[in-house]
């Protein structure tokens, strides 16, 4: 078998949110977002799928101006670990900062999920999703949790899913996108709006 072969084997679906509501050097949200795209190439991705570009309000409601959310679906051999790593060089480059839970930021790159898989494992999985809002604010895992603990529970993140993956799998509850956006309360599915 031809290395080629080979690799192409052992690549990796990677659905990941995209997020901005800050200026960068005074370039606006959906202009971030729309520059950022050009990135994933040079980090070693191909860049299958965008979902279109929405207003959304700023989450908590009250932390800030609102967001501009997309998402996209990027194919790679890289492991979680390191694709979260070449995600976050990226937002670098955007001039993401990490001074807060849930702050304003130029950039927001999260890795929703890779294929299938459970990380660490199922245990920290349901520690994560479980744990209170309260909880939620303050604290954050050490180690990538994959699923995203809280991709279903998201309208802004679920409708952009919806345009490119809608019947991506989460593999814990066994409900698709669409299946786990018709859970979302109507209030929060309607202020998510297409630019």
């Amino acid at each position: 078998m031809e290395l080629g072969t080979i690799m192409a084997e052992n690549r990796s679906t990677y659905l990941v949110a995209m997020g901005s509501n800050l200026e960068d050097e005074g370039t606006i949200p959906l202009e971030i977002l729309q520059m950022c795209l050009a990135e994933f190439s040079g980090e070693g991705f191909d860049l299958v799928a965008v979902s279109r570009f929405y207003a959304t309000p700023c989450f908590p409601a009250g932390a800030g101006p609102d967001y501009v959310n997309a998402a996209i679906v990027l194919r790679g051999a890289f492991s979680a670990d390191e694709t979260l790593r070449r995600l976050h060089k990226i937002e670098t480059k955007f001039h993401r900062r990490r001074q807060q839970r849930w702050g304003m930021r130029t950039l927001d790159l999260d890795l929703l999920a890779v294929d299938q898989e459970i990380a660490p494992d199922i245990q920290t999985f349901n520690h994560w999703h479980s744990l209170p809002q309260s909880e939620q604010r303050t604290k954050a895992p050490e180690h990538l949790i994959l699923p995203h603990p809280r991709v279903q529970d998201r309208a802004f993140v679920l409708v952009p899913l919806r345009d490119i993956a809608p019947d991506w799998v989460h593999p814990v509850f066994k409900l698709s996108v669409r299946e786990m956006l018709k859970r979302c309360p109507a209030s929060d599915v309607a202020e998510v709006r297409a630019l």
